[in-house]
């Protein structure tokens, strides 16, 4: 995420008006930024859905604890946390140095790599072939970062959310666009990306892209950081995981 998205449904808007951090052992809010297929969406009727909302409702479960989601712009989405509107972030957030200045992450809930994406008519052959052109990007993220400095020769478009530059790139405002693999592959592989294609996956910088994606807790939160990490290597270990990861992807996404 790695990474602003608006609340898609005014019934996603009445849940965050509601949401307050809880004080509750046996409930707990999580924020997340949900327009992120596949890992984080919500349906017509303002459910949440996708990988991360799967394995969210799994930690919940191990953890015995009642859980509440709520949308949240991912401009926004830190600073909600800090001032306690819940308790968690679950929302394909990478684990970076800089991000570890601001709060606490458990253990990775996934690990994937960056890639680009091109119309399928694109020129482009390798990302060299970009030079000039203009690459979008969600502000805010990862992806953002890396293309700042590994592709500089690139003019880059940033849009408050992945929808947004996905249009962009359809209708040929922008030459190519950056986010994660899985987003940018099941994005092609639908009516909607049938424009484009994938041009590469690029090799992951860890200063940039850090650890994989993970849980983000207030900082000091150690009781909360702990319990979900217990609960991720407890879904990890019963096949939890994997069943879910199988529900939505062909290959590990838990990475190395």
């Amino acid at each position: 995420m790695a990474l602003s998205r608006k609340i898609a449904t005014a019934a996603a808007l009445a849940l965050t008006l509601f949401a307050g951090a809880s004080q509750a052992a046996d409930k707990l809010v999580i924020g997340t930024d949900s327009t992120y297929p596949p890992f984080e969406y919500l349906d017509a009727s303002g459910q949440f859905l996708g990988f991360d909302m799967d394995i969210g409702r799994a930690l919940c479960a191990q953890m015995k604890v009642e859980c509440t989601f709520v949308s949240q712009e991912w401009d926004g989405i830190i600073p909600a946390l800090q001032a306690k509107k819940f308790d968690m972030i679950l929302s394909s957030m990478s684990i970076t140095d800089e991000r570890k200045k601001q709060v606490d992450f458990t253990d990775k809930v996934y690990n994937t790599p960056p890639a680009i994406a091109v119309p399928k008519d694109s020129k482009a052959k390798t990302p060299d072939d970009l030079k000039g052109m203009t690459i979008g990007a969600q502000t805010s993220t990862t992806h953002a970062n890396y293309a700042e400095k590994h592709l500089p020769d690139t003019k880059l478009k940033l849009y408050p959310t992945s929808d947004e530059y996905k249009l962009d790139v359809a209708a040929g405002r922008v030459d190519a666009v950056i986010d994660d693999v899985v987003v940018l592959t099941q994005w092609v592989k639908s009516k909607d990306g049938d424009c484009c294609k994938i041009l590469t996956v690029l090799p992951t910088d860890k200063v940039i892209n850090g650890e994989g994606a993970g849980i983000a807790v207030r900082k000091g939160d150690d009781a909360l950081r702990e319990k979900i990490n217990k609960a991720i290597a407890a879904i990890r270990a019963d096949g939890t995981y994997k069943k879910i990861q199988d529900k939505y992807f062909d290959f590990d996404v838990y990475g190395k």
